[in-house]
């Protein structure tokens, strides 16, 4: 099992200054209370913890392939009192095998641009998540990496690996039969889309 292209998870420093309050990053994507979560990709859990408090009791489950980030990410959780986050060491090429429901919502944050094969992914994402449940990508706008710096420091994948939001949705419709339903813009580097199934 390798990672995906370039998805190394970042410290949570640099993450908090793109996003001080990554709660209301979740709200502002339209994670709810009482949905059923999955977090592919998740590292060190920097949006699945906010979206357990979330969601609390329901469950979100929060895959990687790294078990030290998991690690991490269960003593996190411990330390905050957080006991619905269930992490997963599993590989997000076998979705429905690796999660053990399917979710109302599905959430991959700055790791679709290196999927190697995103079609058969998005495939497996929908095969995971309820009917009437929603699919929740989070990518860097597609601008030259030397521009979207983060204390100073140029930050984010390769420039050749960034999508725009037109080939991202792209990338979904055309290997699903998800419905887009809203772009989100998420300042200074990022944007959302919102697919429903």
């Amino acid at each position: 099992m390798d990672r995906f292209q370039n998805t190394g998870q970042p410290d949570w420093d640099w993450w908090s200054k793109l996003w001080p309050t990554p709660g209301a990053t979740l709200r502002t994507l339209g994670v709810e209370s009482g949905e059923s979560v999955a977090e592919v990709g998740c590292g060190s859990g920097y949006f699945a913890l906010p979206a357990a408090r979330i969601v609390e009791p329901e469950p979100v489950y929060a895959l990687d392939l790294d078990a030290a980030l998991l690690d991490e990410l269960e003593h996190l959780a411990d330390q905050q009192g957080i006991d619905n986050v269930v992490p997963i060491h599993g590989d997000a090429r076998n979705l429905p095998s690796a999660l053990p429901a399917r979710v109302d919502t599905l959430m991959i944050a700055n790791t679709l641009h290196g999927v190697d094969e995103q079609s058969g992914f998005i495939r497996q994402a929908f095969r995971a998540i309820e009917a009437g449940g929603s699919l929740r990508v989070v990518n860097w706008h597609d601008r030259p990496r030397e521009t979207t710096t983060v204390a100073g420091e140029p930050r984010g994948p390769p420039t050749a690996l960034r999508m725009t939001p037109e080939e991202t949705e792209d990338a979904v419709l055309s290997a699903s039969e998800f419905t887009l339903e809203r772009q989100v813009e998420l300042p200074p580097y990022h944007y959302a889309l919102v697919f429903t199934r």
